[in-house]
């Protein structure tokens, strides 16, 4: 059993003094999308090395590592699953896509999302039909929605725009701002490999667009470009 060996590790290496930061950051106050969550003030490298350390942790102790009370621990488990993810042949990557699947209620943050589902979601999907991504997005889950939209980072990264428009489009009207910002930045990191794709979505869309996910998306424009977005003059 390596969970003992690992909760030694963290526990040696927190660092109190960055808790109240942390969960600052992350909005653990009552009501905050991150109420409650707790933090022992470990820093992402640190859990990067601990993951390299851990890397043979069995999809059980994964498991108990991911039901975790602590952000950090449940990042580490997820660092560790998408290395076992690239190391693995198709078996290990379809049982890791199904865990995956089944325990989304605890990638409950949105750091926590952003480092697992191009990996853990968009690249199992590359191949594959990707209606997946479409329920997703409908779900009440705020999580699951991030999930959806931030899982096409993998799809730009190949010059594949489609299902981050498709779900753009899906997601304009959320009513949450970590939504609007994810949304946000997947556009941008269209506009980033081919502009006249993202300004035709812009274009087409920017009206409607939340104030916050047109802000993310014409972040990198000209400062003439943007005004105009920003004023409605855009054409």
């Amino acid at each position: 059993m390596l969970i003992p060996a690992i909760e030694r590790d963290l526990e040696s290496l927190a660092d109190a003094s960055r808790v109240a930061v942390l969960q600052r950051f992350f909005k653990t106050g009552p009501g905050e999308y991150g109420a409650g969550d707790r933090f022992r003030g470990l820093r992402v490298p640190v859990l990067r090395g601990l993951a390299r350390k851990y890397q043979d942790l069995s999809q059980a102790e994964a498991e108990r590592l991911l039901q975790s009370a602590f952000h950090e621990d449940r990042l580490l488990a997820l660092l560790i699953l998408i290395r076992q993810y690239y190391r693995g042949d198709q078996a290990v990557r379809d049982r890791i896509h199904r865990f995956y699947l089944e325990h989304t209620r605890l990638v409950n943050n949105w750091d926590l999302v952003d480092a697992s589902a191009p990996h853990l979601l968009g690249h199992y999907l590359e191949d594959r039909p990707r209606d997946l991504l479409t329920r997703l997005a409908a779900s009440g889950n705020l999580w699951e929605r991030r999930l959806a939209i931030i899982a096409t980072l993998h799809f730009i990264k190949q010059q594949d725009f489609d299902d981050t428009l498709r779900l753009a489009r899906l997601l304009l009207k959320d009513p949450e701002d970590l939504i609007h910002k994810a949304v946000g930045w997947m556009l941008r990191e269209v506009q980033k490999r081919q502009t006249a794709v993202a300004e035709a979505f812009l274009i087409e869309h920017y009206r409607q667009m939340p104030r916050t996910m047109l802000r993310y998306a014409i972040e990198r424009l000209p400062e003439a470009r943007r005004q105009a977005y920003l004023k409605g003059a855009a054409a």
